[in-house]
């Protein structure tokens, strides 16, 4: 492949794209808006399916990597009503299909696996205009430029590139979660660390709608509480999450009468409550093939979080690259290929994330065979 690839975006999809691209020896050149790796914490658990998310890993010739940064035990599933009936109650016997690992970890594993200078850190976009023949040129807010026969939007939810194939902005779905972490829990939540357990957590209550609050072990004694609230923006907003006391006290306010044990995954936290409002791109988006461009991941099908966002990106990653690989020398039939597979996907997936579950059926689903 003579035509360079551009890929904007250092997420676990565009590293995806940027490892397989290195493992069939095609060069790319990935900008990212983040000064640096360390610039910013990189977010929590992702479990990685075996149906997804590892046959990318495979394909980036990484599951060796991957099996080394794996967290034992987090598959476990605790789930209960708010009256303490155990909805469901399963260990981790290694034998499950999810595992899991710190988004961090796995983005270090993919860096780890590129030639030094693959990454371009502190180039943040502020333009992408067509320049004809399938080229484009990209502006970053350094002063800097850079011009591409192939360039690849990985750049998220707010995207710079979409506006090259699609008029379509993501939407507020209509909830967020509020999130927390609750550190050192052995010793300083002892209580909430036995409810919780080794893995993921959740207490329902069927009469409200399903209304609950979540958490999940993370690396060493950390745990990480989720709590998802059906709320318009507006409700968010006369919220004062600058105040972390204050803000806090609200959120708990919204399970007025629950058992202290379980608001304690709320009252007890060690930070300040993070608002995480979710958004989502038409269901079944797709574009006309436009020379020279393409999208993955969340730039290219953003839904609400069902658990597979990041595995989704990372097949994204994995299918274009091969399809890169398959058709050198023609770069429009590796994108118009990895687009025919990319749409029915994406349509199946934000249609199933389209509709929040019952609490009956989120436990219906962890309770399938893994």
């Amino acid at each position: 492949m003579s035509t360079p690839v551009t890929i904007i975006g250092a997420g676990l999809g565009g590293l995806t794209l940027a490892r397989v691209l290195h493992v069939h020896g095609i060069a790319a050149t990935v900008y990212e808006a983040e000064a640096s790796p360390a610039a910013r914490m990189q977010g929590g658990m992702l479990d990685i399916h075996d149906y997804n998310g590892q046959l990318a890993l495979q394909a980036a010739d990484l599951m060796d990597e991957f099996r080394a940064i794996v967290l034992e035990g987090r598959q476990a599933l605790r789930f209960i009503q708010r009256d303490g009936t155990v909805l469901v109650e399963k260990e981790d016997d290694g034998t499950g299909g999810r595992p899991e690992a710190q988004r961090g970890d796995l983005r270090r594993m993919f860096l780890d696996a590129l030639p030094e200078g693959t990454v371009r850190w502190g180039h943040k976009v502020t333009g992408v205009r067509a320049l004809g023949g399938g080229r484009h040129e990209v502006s970053f807010e350094n002063g800097a430029s850079v011009t591409t026969g192939l360039l690849v939007g990985a750049d998220g939810a707010w995207s710079r590139v979409r506006p090259l194939l699609s008029d379509a902005v993501p939407e507020y779905f209509g909830e967020a979660f509020v999130e927390n972490y609750l550190y050192d829990v052995e010793t300083r939540h002892a209580a909430v660390a036995k409810m919780v357990g080794g893995g993921s957590f959740g207490v329902f209550d069927p009469d409200q709608e399903g209304q609950g609050i979540m958490a999940h072990r993370e690396s060493g004694e950390t745990i990480h509480t989720y709590v998802p609230l059906t709320r318009p923006l507006d409700w968010f907003a006369g919220i004062d999450f600058s105040d972390g006391p204050a803000a806090t006290a609200r959120i708990a306010a919204e399970f007025e009468g629950w058992a202290p044990e379980y608001t304690a995954l709320i009252t007890e936290s060690d930070t300040a409550p993070v608002l995480r409002p979710h958004y989502a791109l038409p269901v079944g988006h797709r574009w006309d093939r436009v020379p020279g461009v393409t999208l993955l991941g969340d730039a290219a099908h953003l839904t609400a979080p069902n658990g597979e966002g990041a595995n989704l990106a990372m097949q994204d990653g994995a299918d274009l690259g091969e399809a890169i690989a398959a058709h050198p020398g023609d770069p429009e039939g590796a994108l118009a290929a990895y687009e025919r597979v990319l749409f029915p996907r994406s349509a199946e997936a934000g249609a199933a994330a389209a509709r929040k579950p019952t609490a009956e059926e989120l436990v219906a689903f962890f309770e399938q065979p893994r």
